[in-house]
């Protein structure tokens, strides 16, 4: 145990000796602890309460403390019937109280810690001089007080001292926010002098502790020592003093002491097994909770007791915890399905595994003890399983007799629990020929499995969580094609390394009309779920206005708009780019995002390209501006958000720089061009925010695979418009599509024939890969797919086209509408 904290002291108290240490002694004192239940009676009585008192644990536990304890002021004042019967032999010739005013109830508790100084005689020996601190406990625990003891006796002067009053030098207090020596080995080690009780209820009570004072000695020159426990060398001086009291009286000629022998041996018992059970859940906290992967977690605490606490363990987790969800309300029913998610034993490999497999989920009913432990959420002890319930458990289990394997043994089923819950249980059993089960093993067992219980409740919070990222973020982010009209592209998205998996990050592609493609990169300031959310709205807008084909400039001035309406919280950045590959254009707006890099692919040589930076979306009021860029096939555009080039404690530029250089290394394909690109930036080291990264290779058109015309608005023309289609597929060798697209595009041409006002239908054929054909025209409305009757004349142009098109659309365009189609072109 500890052994205190060695500070300057004053003249030597200690009664072994007269060094200058007396006083540095007297702060290790042994100490009895005695807890009172909210009854007042006594429920617990530590060895070092029997030796004080003279009171043996069996008959102090359940009586009134006030028969036991001279706590004066700390509880209510006994009956003078119950005074008088001055039970177990202890009288009370005097004390020092805490003041007036300190009686109070358990009813009502006491709101402060008292301390006081009482002298009693016990039988047996000589009278006794007792210091004690008497704390009120709150909360949810049976415990109302706890009571710590010591005997000044050890503390008096030996020596001839005049002064008949040294002895009332000392005195029992408390020290709130202390800075003297030991004060922080003496919070570290309070656990160590409290009662066998759980985690949770030691760490309540030591918080109260801490809070209401520590417990120090007071000396006539305001010197104030911590009294820290010293069980095991209270335990070897106690030990050696009963064997000199023995070697005294053998050589006077007197009996030994009867009881010294009997007594050093239980004490030696006691002693090695509670050090022993110490050392098991100390060896078990260090094994489990190294991951918090959850199924790593499993096998961890099953193979943490066994062999040295059991020969099998079987660990069952309730399938909410398994399957990641929410618990429903109330404890656990016959209903409750339990996963078997490991098994650990010492028996021959393979014994276990075909009767008891791992991942079988099955319930269990309400005369089993299994039932018991999750519905009561305590250990529950069957010291031999007996021949009837080996029958009940068996029963459990279809066409497997799981007798042989559980017949005899010694069970224990101790409950994983995190915040009242229930997550699952664990089945211990021991061989026959090993000591059975016990109530410090039933008591180790509901440790080990708190301490479990929370580490796999940790576990299981963040795999949960881990997956709800994942999935938000996988929700949010767009699954784009590699290849687009006229390019190809591919993309990277690496979460925050500090910040969870989920940001406000994005990147996407918008098909538009004309074989045109948009591509967008955007950043929402800040990290987390707010921040996704954000991004999910301005993504999903982007798209929306994108489908309009509204200009770049004008687009990033809506999205502005709306980022003021949804509020002023957040702030984004956004770079829309449109790739013409008809033209060979891109057309950019930039709204406080980096610039973008373009490759170019005659001498791959790289550069930012020079834009308008404009003002981040959701400043409000800032004009955006446009450029054209013009393009060559086979030149690159890069695009990423700032998490990739920035890494605090250094210049953008750096980064900016580097992702140039990146940029333009040879790849063999966009994928190895864009690790290319991670690899030179991320292993710089700093990087804390989430990364998007758009990469795309601008191909181009060939002229030779563009066809176009314009026909008057006469519905003679609709024949034309089939002829120079099927012409034109059978200059290009897709014959087989004649057919379909004639089809289809005579519907498209007929419809805008009908609805163009004065522009004449202009027709446009794109090989690519795809054949895509457009039909444009002057009227602004959109057309909409009917359900046509078998007498309805019109309403089946769209239908025939989405049956037979690979993917068709129509947006609207400057001048009034573009209605689209698709069709996939054979293989060759």
């Amino acid at each position: 145990m500890d052994r205190g904290t060695e500070r300057d002291a004053p003249p030597s108290r200690g009664a072994d000796s007269g060094t200058a240490d007396g006083v540095a002694d007297a702060g290790r004192i042994p100490l009895a602890v005695v807890a009172v239940d909210r009854e007042g009676l006594v429920s617990h009585w530590s060895t070092g309460a029997r030796r004080l008192f003279g009171v043996a644990k069996e008959e102090a536990i359940g009586q009134p403390a006030l028969d036991l304890l001279p706590v004066a002021g700390a509880l209510p004042e006994p009956d003078e019937d119950l005074r008088d019967s001055g039970y177990g032999g202890t009288e009370y010739d005097g004390h020092d109280g805490p003041g007036p005013g300190l009686e109070s109830s358990l009813d009502h508790g006491l709101s402060y810690p008292a301390a006081g100084r009482a002298r009693l005689t016990v039988p047996g020996r000589e009278r006794a001089d007792v210091l004690w601190w008497a704390y009120p406990l709150v909360g949810p625990g049976r415990e109302r007080l706890l009571v710590l003891a010591a005997d000044a006796a050890g503390l008096h002067q030996e020596d001839d001292s005049p002064d008949p009053l040294a002895v009332e030098r000392i005195a029992p207090g408390f020290a709130l926010h202390t800075d003297f020596p030991g004060a922080e080995e003496l919070a570290r080690r309070l656990p160590d002098i409290l009662p066998s009780m759980s985690v949770g209820e030691s760490a309540r009570i030591v918080s109260q502790i801490l809070e209401l004072g520590y417990p120090v000695l007071e000396f006539s020159q305001n010197d104030r020592v911590p009294v820290t426990p010293d069980w095991g060398v209270a335990r070897r001086v106690e030990r050696r003093a009963r064997r000199e009291r023995a070697a005294r009286a053998a050589a006077e000629g007197r009996p030994a002491p009867q009881d010294t022998a009997d007594e050093d041996e239980r004490e030696d018992l006691e002693y090695a097994a509670v050090r022993e059970h110490l050392e098991f859940l100390n060896e078990v906290s260090g094994r489990i909770g190294t991951s918090l992967d959850l199924s790593r977690t499993i096998v961890e605490v099953s193979k943490a007791v066994v062999p040295r606490f059991t020969d099998v363990a079987g660990t069952y987790l309730r399938e909410q915890v398994v399957a990641g969800e929410g618990f429903p309300d109330g404890v656990p029913d016959t209903t409750t399905m339990w996963h078997r998610v490991a098994i650990e034993h010492t028996d021959e490999p393979g014994r276990w595994d075909d009767v008891v497999p791992v991942g079988e989920a099955m319930p269990f009913p309400a005369h089993t003890p299994f039932f018991q432990c999750m519905t009561t959420g305590e250990p529950v002890l069957v010291p031999r399983i007996s021949e009837q319930m080996g029958h009940a458990i068996a029963s459990q289990f279809e066409k497997r007799d799981i007798r042989p394997l559980i017949g005899g043994r010694s069970m224990l089923v101790v409950p994983l629990k995190a915040r009242n819950v229930v997550l699952g249980f664990m089945v211990l059993l021991r061989h026959p020929e090993r000591t059975e089960f016990n109530d410090m093993d039933r008591v180790t067992g509901a440790e080990l499995a708190a301490r479990a219980g929370l580490v796999l409740d940790n576990a299981r919070m963040y795999t949960y969580q881990e997956s709800v990222a994942e999935t938000l973020q996988d929700s949010m982010l767009p699954h784009i094609p590699p290849r687009m009209a006229g390019c190809d592209i591919a993309t990277r998205y690496l979460p925050g390394t500090l910040l969870g998996r989920i940001g406000g990050d994005w990147f996407d592609s918008v098909k538009l009309p004309g074989a045109r493609t948009a591509l967008v990169v955007g950043d929402v300031m800040g990290h987390g779920l707010n921040s996704a959310a954000m991004m999910g709205q301005l993504r999903t807008a982007v798209q929306t206005m994108a489908a309009l084909d509204l200009p770049p400039a004008q687009l990033l001035r809506n999205l502005d708009d709306l980022a003021q309406r949804l509020g002023d919280t957040y702030l984004a950045t956004c770079l829309y780019a449109v790739y013409d590959p008809i033209e060979s254009e891109l057309h950019i707006a930039n709204a406080g995002h980096i610039p973008p890099v373009l490759v170019r692919a005659v001498d791959g040589r790289s550069e930012l390209l020079d834009l308008p930076t404009g003002a981040p979306i959701g400043v409000g009021g800032v004009p955006f501006e446009s450029v054209r860029v013009p393009v060559k096939p086979g030149d690159r555009l890069v695009m990423c958000t700032d998490g990739l080039v920035e890494v605090r404690g250094e210049d953008i530029g750096v980064g900016l720089a580097t992702l140039c250089e990146s940029a333009a290394h040879p790849a063999a394909s966009m994928d190895d061009a864009c690790d290319t690109i991670i690899r030179a930036l991320n292993t710089r080291g700093g990087r804390k925010d989430d990364v998007a990264l758009l990469m795309a290779r601008l191909n181009g058109i060939e002229p030779d695979d563009v066809a176009e015309w314009r026909f008057p608005l006469a519905p003679a023309e609709v024949a034309r418009a089939r002829a120079v289609v099927r012409e034109q597929l059978h200059d290009w060798g897709l014959a087989k599509l004649a057919c379909n697209a004639e089809l289809m595009v005579s519907e498209l041409v007929t419809n805008a024939v009908r609805h163009s006002r004065r522009r004449p239908v202009a027709l446009r054929l794109v090989l690519g890969d795809t054949l895509l054909c457009e039909v444009e025209d002057d009227d602004h409305e959109l057309p909409t797919l009917l359900s046509a009757g078998p007498t309805d004349e019109a309403g089946r142009g769209l239908r025939v086209v989405s049956t037979l098109a690979r993917e068709w659309g129509a947006s609207r365009t400057g001048a009034g509408k573009s209605v689209w189609f698709e069709l996939t072109l054979p293989r060759r």
